[in-house]
């Protein structure tokens, strides 16, 4: 256990950078994201055609949250394919690029906009941001990922508990409710939803999987003396065993274990973390090409690039996330450790979106008040 706490310099900068980017960032099915489908009355009345009509060798935007990257000279396949140069405009974390998108969608400073997800999706769709597009490739994508016709899924992932196996007080905690065992007490270490998207996500799992009660499992929680910091980092690399400290249990993601087995120094076979799945709220994010755009064609050229095997192979590796397009292979190390969860929790957009506000003020009274 003690090797396992003592990680070394290079490897825990390694994995600040991957596992914040991926905090940073984030920021259902059909049956339960019904009111995040648009209605007929609603939708585009009829989405563009496939084909695209010549607007030379443009220079088009791709406005994105400060966690997208990718293999450099990814897009500059993308370039020699289609002519279309594209540079990239980093605009904070998910919250911060939609709200940016939304003061600025009268005289747009992008053509696309990428890192809009499913907890933001609904104030996107309000605010008319986004013109409707349905990229052909979208026919590889689980239809339980495609939560509006004007939005393209391009990467999704779970928000999960995860603990450090070898820490734990007890046994290896299954359920949500292992985590108000008197037995986990002092043990777990989430963020703060209303700064952190991990804690957001965190929130909403409980709100979830307790509904009306989800106020007095925060209330157990609080009892059986919960950690919550500002954000993903500071939980992680701080109260949490990965960075030294002294919890064995915190929020994180399902894709961590591959991230920590992957930036292990000196290596390891398997990694060091577990998941507890029955915590786990998938987030999805999305493409979207922004209305008022000077360049549709070439923009929508670029939304079916982001869904292909190229551009979605890329992923896994650079932002610790999923590929939308179910014929990307992924690496060794996800297959093997990067399990998902079954069945995670959801929310509507609609209901995220309406009760936001309320849920974080009332989360403020139970644990901080």
């Amino acid at each position: 256990m003690k090797r396992h706490r003592k990680t070394s310099a290079v490897r825990a900068a390694a994995l600040v950078v991957v596992l914040s980017l991926m905090s940073a960032a984030c920021g259902g099915s059909d049956d339960t994201d019904a009111d995040a489908t648009l209605s007929d009355s609603d939708a585009p009345a009829e989405a563009p055609q496939v084909g695209f009509v010549d607007e030379g060798c443009p220079t088009i935007t791709l406005a994105t949250h400060d966690s997208f990257f990718v293999t450099e000279g990814l897009f500059a396949t993308f370039t020699e394919e289609t002519c279309i140069e594209v540079e990239q405009l980093a605009v904070g974390d998910a919250g911060q690029l939609v709200s940016s998108a939304i003061l600025t969608k009268d005289s747009p400073t992008a053509d696309v906009l990428f890192g809009i997800d499913n907890t933001f999706l609904q104030r996107g769709v309000d605010a008319d941001l986004f013109e409707g597009y349905e990229s052909p490739l979208l026919s590889t994508v689980d239809p339980a990922l495609q939560l509006d016709t004007r939005l393209t899924p391009i990467d999704y992932g779970d928000v999960c508990v995860n603990y450090w196996t070898d820490a734990l007080p007890g046994a290896v905690p299954t359920t949500l409710d292992d985590l108000i065992d008197p037995a986990n007490a002092g043990q777990f270490v989430t963020a703060n939803p209303e700064s952190s998207s991990p804690g957001f996500a965190f929130l909403l799992a409980t709100i979830a999987r307790y509904g009306d009660d989800w106020e007095d499992y925060w209330q157990s929680l609080v009892d059986n003396d919960v950690a919550v910091t500002a954000g993903w980092n500071d939980a992680y690399y701080g109260e949490f065993i990965a960075g030294g400290g002294n919890r064995s249990i915190v929020t994180s993601y399902a894709s961590s274990p591959p991230a920590e087995l992957l930036f292990a120094d000196p290596p390891i076979d398997a990694p060091p973390t577990g998941v507890l799945y029955d915590s786990c709220f998938r987030q999805i994010e999305f493409a979207g090409i922004l209305a008022g755009t000077e360049f549709p064609d070439s923009s929508r050229q670029l939304i079916d690039f982001m869904l292909s095997t190229t551009f979605q192979e890329d992923i896994p590796l650079n932002m610790f996330v999923y590929p939308a397009n179910s014929q990307a292979v992924l690496p060794d190390a996800f297959v093997e450790f990067g399990q998902l969860a079954e069945n995670p929790a959801s929310l509507s957009p609609a209901e995220i979106e309406a009760n936001r506000e309320a849920w974080t003020a009332r989360w403020v009274e139970i644990v901080l008040g």
